[in-house]
């Protein structure tokens, strides 16, 4: 009896140790699901609309909201999307989520389509261009921020339930914001590239926006500050010009734009891709003209090339700071954003060398596609569950995922949404509470952990807890690649 016992504690020991080999494996990328992870980052996008919802809405727990938006302007600005945890409308943000996000349809759009998710991106995308429609339906004028951050931040509140002002803001040959109107400039002619095959006709009104959107930026230049301290472009507005010039030649194949990249924009080596600092992400655009023969462009491609070696462990150049786990940390505060964003342009340049052959060199070393490709992987498996901390940092997905995200419509229960609402009262309710959300916020990419690979799940630590718009988008088109060839 004894021995019997025994080998049935053995057999109990074999088994634990199985199972624990098993969910490291899982959690070490080899058995990700990256086609659930791409399902629910639009789930995200969708939890993020403003307006009036449609009848597919697959967030049960939101509904409409802002539906008087730019009221105070006598102007229709319902729509659009909420960048993170609050209630305001940032262009700029908002923006550069709909770029990428095309970008991501444009790339992967065989990918999105095999896992299942192509419509929904259209649809993703859609409700960002019928907003910047509506932003910029007035001649030489752009709408370009709905509601006040700094009463939003003094109310705790469902975007359903809010009543702090929707202040409306704008830009325009008179006050200009050049670098809003460029990235909206460059979010409607990718996005026209998305629907010239399924809706010509609204292909064509996006890119004529794009194109008189481009042309107020270039000729009454000026930086827009009216979202600062919140959105503040620190780098200047030519990143955003050479952005949109890009997408416009991509767009429209016209020589004016080609001219001014060769002519007149403005680049340099950098070694990040972010809402606020576009120039690697035009780089890589331009990279796979010049595979495709374009000529006069060559220092587009020895910028790009930096960005690479800049990033990429191994290079005698490397200079980004990587955690002990292997993730890129360039500053606390929705740093998963620079991890997307540089997967992707990874993946996108990995695409372009296996095409063409090619490699790229960081000195004396070489790298191919593959290595590329590697580093993109490996920075989207941290994000799902690859790291020290042996946890997801996508709400609703993987092992141990985030429970309380910064956002106001998932930290309020249904239940007490609709209870007469104190502002000062609403974070003692239910932002300083140290429980999960009421409702879970799907598919949120959150801020994630800080240099030391170290990560705190509350509320109140937004620099951890607070997802963006931003950070799902550019991972929509990667996580469908991921999907295709796991």
């Amino acid at each position: 009896m004894g021995n019997h016992g025994e080998k049935r504690r053995g057999n109990v020991v074999i088994r634990a140790i199985l199972l624990g080999l098993i969910s490291i494996v899982c959690v070490n990328g080899t058995n990700i699901n990256y086609k659930e992870a791409l399902t629910k980052s639009l789930i995200f996008l969708e939890a993020q609309r403003s307006g009036k919802l449609p009848p597919n809405n697959r967030v049960p727990w939101r509904g409409d909201s802002a539906l008087d938006d730019g009221k105070l302007a006598n102007v229709d600005l319902a729509g659009g999307y909420y960048d993170a945890g609050d209630n305001v409308k940032y262009g700029l943000p908002m923006a550069f989520t709909i770029t990428t996000l095309a970008w991501s349809a444009i790339s992967y759009g065989k990918e999105l389509r095999a896992a299942g998710e192509l419509e929904n991106t259209h649809a993703a995308i859609r409700w960002g261009t019928d907003y910047f429609l509506k932003c910029s339906s007035r001649k030489n004028r752009l709408y370009v921020q709905v509601g006040d951050p700094n009463l939003d931040h003094k109310c705790w509140a469902r975007p359903e339930n809010m009543q702090t002002p929707r202040t409306v803001l704008q830009i325009s040959d008179k006050d200009p914001g050049t670098e809003i109107a460029a990235e909206t400039a460059a979010a409607m002619a990718a996005s026209s590239i998305v629907f010239r095959r399924i809706d010509h006709k609204y292909s064509r009104r996006l890119l004529n926006k794009a194109k008189l959107l481009f042309k107020l930026a270039k000729s009454h230049k000026g930086s827009y500050d009216g979202a600062c301290p919140f959105y503040c472009s620190c780098s200047g507005y030519n990143d955003e010009l050479l952005w949109a010039a890009t997408w416009l030649y991509k767009a429209t194949r016209k020589q004016e734009y080609l001219s001014y990249l060769k002519f007149e924009a403005i680049s340099g080596y950098v070694a990040e891709f972010s809402w606020d600092l576009k120039y690697a992400g035009a780089q890589m655009l331009i990279v796979k003209m010049i595979f495709e023969g374009i000529k006069g462009l060559d220092l587009y491609k020895q910028q790009a090339d930096s960005f690479i070696c800049s990033n990429l462990p191994g290079s005698h150049y490397h200079q980004v700071f990587n955690t002990p786990g292997g993730m890129i940390h360039l500053r606390d505060g929705a740093n998963t954003q620079y991890v997307t964003a540089t997967a992707f342009l990874f993946s996108s340049y990995a695409d372009l060398l296996q095409k063409h052959n090619q490699k790229i060199y960081c000195g004396s070393k070489q790298f191919d596609s593959t290595h590329l490709m590697a580093f993109a992987k490996k920075q989207i498996d941290y994000i799902l569950g690859h790291n020290p901390q042996g946890r997801s940092y996508m709400v609703g997905f993987g092992p141990n995922p985030p429970k309380q995200a910064h956002h106001r419509g998932a930290s309020v229960p249904l239940a007490e949404a609709n209870a007469p609402l104190s502002c000062p009262l609403s974070f003692t309710k239910w932002f300083n509470k140290n429980q999960p959300n009421a409702n879970e916020l799907t598919g949120a990419i959150v801020g994630g952990p800080d240099r030391q690979d170290k990560f705190q799940d509350f509320r109140w630590t937004s620099v951890y807890t607070e997802p963006c718009t931003y950070i799902n988008s550019i991972a929509v088109g990667l996580l469908a690649k991921l999907a295709a060839t796991a």
